[in-house]
């Protein structure tokens, strides 16, 4: 700090006296001294300023995106997997009859008398081929924010539709939405959680900040359930 006096003290030689001399400590001896730290590894100078090296930890927090956590990218791989593989299996059912399932023409006929009176055929073809094509996008961990969003707008619609049939699922089936209920819920987090690193989005712009992605997904599945209860109702 300019200004500052500093004062040694120090004795003559061959004398009893005590001598005192006083100088004053400029800008550029405060940063000279801190070069004592350099060996330390926790200060650096660069030109006459020292910059710390913890600096170059918090760069690296900050881009925790492209950081591996074990932990929490085995399990969204493991719950990406789950909900894909169920929902993609019901898109199945409905496509190509496959597992024990309707196909095109019943589910048609289901869905009529669940109250959609206009192009139920249209409907199960959309509805099949959301979720086949959304749970193999979960599966895959590609273009996650779509295919999470997919399963989300399929969801939505159920729960409009089972609202009045209670919350618990009971001996009889098609009661309870509470299934419905868990999947869009998992669906909605993939939407802002992203997919993990354990993904073929793993270097996309979605999967290192999801936060923007997700709710531009939470819209788009919002505007797709809207859209089959005007129309389709």
């Amino acid at each position: 700090m300019p200004g500052l006096v500093t004062v040694h003290r120090f004795v003559l030689p061959h004398s009893g006296e005590i001598a005192y001399s006083a100088r004053v400590t400029t800008h550029d001896d405060e940063y000279a001294s801190t070069g004592q730290f350099d060996s330390s590894g926790y200060s650096t100078s660069t030109g006459n300023a020292p910059t710390s090296t913890l600096s170059d930890t918090s760069d690296e927090a900050r881009d925790s995106g492209s950081r591996w956590h074990g932990g929490a990218d085995l399990g969204l791989l493991v719950v990406r997997v789950v909900v894909g593989v169920i929902m993609a299996g019901h898109g199945a059912q409905k496509l190509f009859g496959w597992f024990d399932g309707p196909g095109i023409g019943p589910t048609a006929q289901g869905l009529a008398s669940m109250g959609y009176t206009s192009q139920t055929t249209l409907l199960a073809w959309v509805t099949a081929l959301t979720e086949t094509g959304g749970g193999l996008l979960l599966i895959l961990g590609l273009f996650t924010p779509l295919g999470a969003a997919a399963i989300l707008g399929v969801m939505g619609n159920i729960l409009y539709l089972k609202a009045k049939t209670g919350f618990f699922m009971g001996m009889e089936m098609g009661t309870g939405f509470e299934y419905e209920l868990l999947i869009a819920a998992v669906a909605f987090a993939l939407l802002f959680t992203g997919p993990g690193r354990i993904s073929i989005d793993v270097n996309t712009p979605w999967r290192r900040k999801p936060v923007g992605f997700g709710f531009a997904g939470l819209l788009l599945a919002a505007a797709a359930s809207l859209v089959v209860i005007l129309v389709f109702r």
